[in-house]
């Protein structure tokens, strides 16, 4: 291959898994070329992705050591994207019974959840997490593309036990956007003891659910360290949980007047 072509290739293979670190020599190998070759088409790669602000190709040494790509965006791509996710939200025929608002469509679209992922992986790579975790079912696709970003497993907790999962925990939570007592399981086998969890949802009102996924990983003895969610509602104010990044803020959802207040988090990275 040309040099233009191998490059094109490391930066495809290294955007398409996020986190995986490759050693130099599978390079090598792929290309038959010497490892002085491959480090030059990386660093020209790594200049490349910089440029675009999509990311950055990391280099970590030593006999262990092997280049990866970490997903990255910056400032000026945030705040459009909290404004393109806040005026879809602000549609007055998303308005349910009840001040609910139908999401579905927006947390399915792929693409728009991409971009959101990027902003929770961004926020919380630092915290170097063993699982990402979410409660089934409408957070699964944006947990589910953080989980890749930050290339770690993903976990769901059930609402039902299911024959497939094997031996399960269960807890009783109280979800306060239904306003009643519900039950989350999870498989004996889907958690390490002691391991760090990032907790991602599409949704919270008063934080039932992520204190119940909290509570649940404590029967693992494992630790949640941070929450991410797409939407989190104004009220109530005291939330069951503390430690939680929202991406937009929903408001007053007015039936008669058919009006939707939302606005973005300005302090997402702080």
């Amino acid at each position: 291959m040309k040099r233009t072509e191998r490059i094109g290739v490391i930066v495809k293979t290294l955007s398409d898994t996020p986190g995986k670190l490759y050693p130099l020599q599978y390079f090598c190998d792929l290309f038959h070329m010497a490892k002085s070759s491959i480090s030059e088409d990386i660093n020209i790669a790594a200049s490349a992705m910089e440029a675009t602000g999509s990311g950055f190709i990391e280099t970590i040494s030593g006999a262990r050591g092997g280049v990866h790509f970490v997903p990255d965006t910056t400032h000026e791509a945030v705040a459009p994207l909290l404004d393109e996710f806040c005026n879809r939200l602000r549609d007055p025929a998303r308005i349910l019974g009840g001040g609910f608002l139908y999401t579905s469509d927006i947390m399915y679209d792929t693409e728009l959840v991409s971009r959101l992922a990027t902003l929770f992986a961004v926020k919380f790579r630092a915290l170097d997490v063993d699982y990402v975790a979410t409660v089934e079912t409408k957070g699964i696709p944006l947990a589910t593309m953080v989980a890749h970003q930050l290339h770690r497993p993903l976990i769901i907790c059930r609402r039902e036990a299911k024959v497939s999962e094997g031996s399960t925990v269960s807890i009783n939570y109280f979800s306060g956007s239904y306003d009643r007592v519900q039950k989350m399981s999870l498989s004996r086998r889907a958690v390490r003891p002691g391991s760090r969890t990032l907790v991602i949802d599409d949704f919270m009102r008063g934080g039932g659910s992520t204190k119940g996924i909290a509570d649940l990983l404590a029967e693992f003895d494992a630790e949640v360290v941070g929450a991410g969610i797409a939407i989190v509602s104004e009220t109530p104010e005291q939330k069951k949980i503390r430690n939680y990044t929202a991406a937009v803020y929903l408001g007053d959802v007015d039936e008669e007047k058919r009006t939707i207040d939302v606005r973005p988090n300005p302090d997402i990275f702080r």
